[in-house]
């Protein structure tokens, strides 16, 4: 049985999604933080002769994300040369964060681009996935903690009456209930909806749809069970089979670092046996390399 068919200990398992605290990262903010001494630092490993490396590592793995930026703003002051960009997976990003944190984002797009996050996505993605994507982006999930029984029961029917009970799927319904309850709400769900339809929701969408929406309703399936799982399978992922996805794995690795990087490291070892930073050991190289590893820490 994977984790994911294991719905038993659902309930008392936190999800990442409603966790608002930091305790969990492998980042903290560094005591005595003066943006402007790194940035000398940082100015003399690159602009010296060859850059060294241990420095920059040192430097920009064992500061918080609130300290980076600040040492971004410093450095593009300084030098007139600002920090680059990283690729992002709309359904990782969507279906695996919160309403706070949907909103820093949508708020961080608009003031670095001028542009509304929403409106640029309308542009670029359509169809049900579409729809799906852009419920989640505007970051209006249902935030109440207590669950509502007969709202579950109802649900869970609904649910199962749009896919394994008729012909054809209804992806509306899916997309409406996955995407605006709450998550306590949705929790219980899942477990209602394996005692009616005798399989979980993950395997019911699986067998009743394709493509992106299938991708993504999973993926909020599995987030509302166990986001640092999910992380964890998508960096197992990154670096299985030929060439590592160095995106995705920058992209997790950096941005959970101060949430539940610890958390992902303990799910990564019950998935697949070996812990996350011995696979950086033998997948990724080099200073990028000792820069991850530095970021995630060696377990305890």
């Amino acid at each position: 049985m994977s984790v994911w068919d294991d719905l038993d200990l659902l309930l008392d398992n936190p999800s990442s999604l409603t966790v608002t605290s930091s305790a969990r990262g492998t980042i903290k903010d560094k005591a005595n933080f003066k943006a402007e001494e790194d940035v000398a630092a940082l100015k003399k490993a690159i602009e010296g002769l060859g850059t060294t490396e241990k420095i920059l590592i040192e430097v920009l793995t064992q500061r918080s994300n609130a300290q980076r930026q600040l040492i971004a703003r410093a450095y593009e002051k300084a030098t007139g040369r600002g920090p680059g960009t990283s690729e992002s997976t709309l359904t990782e990003i969507f279906a695996s964060r919160s309403n706070r944190q949907i909103k820093v984002i949508n708020e961080t797009y608009l003031a670095e681009t001028g542009r509304s996050l929403i409106h640029d996505l309308q542009s670029e993605v359509s169809g049900d996935y579409g729809k799906a994507l852009l419920i989640l982006a505007e970051g209006k999930r249902d935030e109440n903690t207590k669950v509502d029984n007969a709202k579950v029961k109802a649900d869970a029917k609904a649910l199962y009456e749009a896919g394994e009970k008729k012909w054809g799927t209804d992806e509306g319904k899916f997309i409406d209930i996955l995407c605006h309850r709450s998550i306590p709400q949705l929790r219980q769900t899942l477990i209602e909806y394996k005692n009616i339809a005798k399989k979980t929701l993950q395997e019911s969408i699986e067998s009743e749809m394709s493509g992106d929406l299938e991708k993504l309703l999973v993926a909020v399936v599995k987030c509302v069970k166990n986001t640092p799982a999910y992380l964890a399978e998508r960096l197992f992922k990154s670096m299985k089979g030929l060439g590592t996805t160095e995106s995705t794995l920058t992209r997790i690795i950096v941005s959970r670092s101060e949430i539940d990087l610890m958390d992902i490291r303990a799910e990564y070892k019950k998935l697949f046996g070996y812990t996350l930073y011995s696979q950086l050991e033998s997948e990724v190289s080099g200073s990028y390399g000792n820069a991850l590893k530095s970021i995630c820490g060696q377990d305890d």
